[in-house]
Formats: structure tokens, C-alpha cells, sequence
């Protein structure tokens, strides 16, 4: 087992007031020590909070993030530091999605990612969003997100 190079982190460790908007959120990157082995990491965020950007009003969501690593891994205090960011942020449920997804992208360049937005309604229509960077590779054991859709009362 090799050691984790954290010299270039600047939140892990330290005290860090959280970041005032998704745009200006850190996130941070460590190098993979598994390069060359392909296995998927997820991340659950099973309180996310945003804003409706016409309301002001909280809108929450169940969020799962699988990825493939390539060169890098995510550094997960970054990342929660990033979604917590949204808590007093306004964007549609898309636009939150999808912004987190391309965040992670632009910074890891993983082999394949994917999100899943389980939206709770605020007015009766569940949005989920869902997307993935293209078909993850072969053989590759990537279990279900297990998050199961809005029955509402029934």
C-alpha cells in the first residue's frame, strides 16, 4: 500500500468556514492509488438541500454519485464542502444536478460517472434527474442506487 499525497489539499485538516456558492466551492483532487484497477466510488448525499430560484424556498434531494477513478479521487471533505455550498443557493433540480456532476468531470476526468437526483416534491411532481458520462466499462460491478422513486402516501 502506497501513502496518499495530500501536500496540495488546503481544506482536509483544517478549519474551513463553508464556501458561499457552488461557483466558488473548492473541490480537491488526490491522486488514485489503484490506478490501472477499475472499481467504482460512491458517494450518498442523502440530505442535499437547494433553493427554488423563484420561490427562496428548500428544495431537498437524495443524491448518489458513482464514478470510476482514473488518475484522481475526489477528497470527500471537499466535496461535502461543495454540496453544502447549494444550501442557500437558487437553481432548478436540472441545473443543481448536472452543475455537480460536471464539477466532479472537469476535475477528475474519471474513466465514467454517473448521478442520481431523488427530488422530494414540493407541490406534487417528484423531478428526478439522472445522468452518465457514456456506458461504464466492462465488467465492472456497479451495484443498483437503491433509492426508490416518491409513492407519496400510497
Amino acid at each position: 500500500m502506497t501513502m496518499t499525497d495530500v501536500s496540495g489539499l488546503s481544506q482536509l485538516g483544517s478549519h474551513v468556514e463553508a464556501p458561499q456558492s457552488p461557483e466558488t466551492a473548492v473541490l480537491e483532487k488526490v491522486p488514485n492509488g489503484n490506478q490501472g484497477t477499475d472499481y467504482v466510488v460512491r458517494f450518498t448525499a442523502p440530505e442535499f438541500t437547494s433553493l427554488c430560484p423563484m420561490t427562496g424556498q428548500p428544495d431537498f434531494a437524495h443524491i448518489v454519485i458513482d464514478y470510476i477513478p482514473d488518475g484522481f479521487l475526489v477528497e470527500s471533505k471537499s466535496l461535502k464542502l461543495f454540496l453544502h455550498s447549494f444550501r442557500n443557493h437558487g437553481a432548478f433540480h436540472e441545473d443543481c444536478s448536472i452543475y455537480i456532476a460536471k464539477r466532479i468531470v472537469d476535475l477528475l476526468q474519471p474513466k465514467w460517472l454517473r448521478i442520481g437526483a431523488y427530488w422530494y416534491p414540493r407541490g406534487g411532481i417528484p423531478i428526478d434527474v439522472f445522468w452518465q458520462t457514456g456506458d461504464a466499462p466492462a465488467g465492472v460491478w456497479l451495484p443498483e442506487q437503491g433509492v426508490a422513486t416518491y409513492r407519496g402516501r400510497g
